[in-house]
């Protein structure tokens, strides 16, 4: 549906903790050699399909360095299905492109 790069607690509340649906929540570093590897699977999974992806990093302000810790994310990337507010799945390392869109459809079905 939409991919969303957020740098502000306030942007991560509106795309994702108040989203009417599950939301793929990308934690990652420009440094980071797997996290670039998966950014062509987020933005297809975007573009494909009727969730929102959004991509917090981790480096980039000291409100996304906070999420991070708030979501305990150890290791990037790492990936976490928000549904109502609430986490309801994480997918740490690279993962294929159906894996992230079986875990959504499930989120989507409770």
């Amino acid at each position: 549906m939409a991919l969303y790069e957020i740098t502000t607690k306030q942007e991560f509340e509106e795309k994702v903790l108040k989203s009417d649906k599950p939301v793929l929540v990308d934690f990652w570093a420009p440094w980071c050699p797997p996290c670039r590897a998966m950014a062509p699977i987020l933005h297809q999974i975007a573009e494909e399909t009727e969730f929102d992806v959004v991509k917090v990093d981790t480096e980039a302000s000291q409100e996304n360095a906070q999420l991070a810790i708030d979501y305990r994310v150890q290791g990037i990337p790492n990936m976490k299905i928000i549904a109502g507010g609430e986490e309801v799945t994480e997918l740490i390392g690279m993962k294929p492109k159906q894996t992230l869109i079986d875990a959504l459809e499930k989120a989507a079905a409770k």
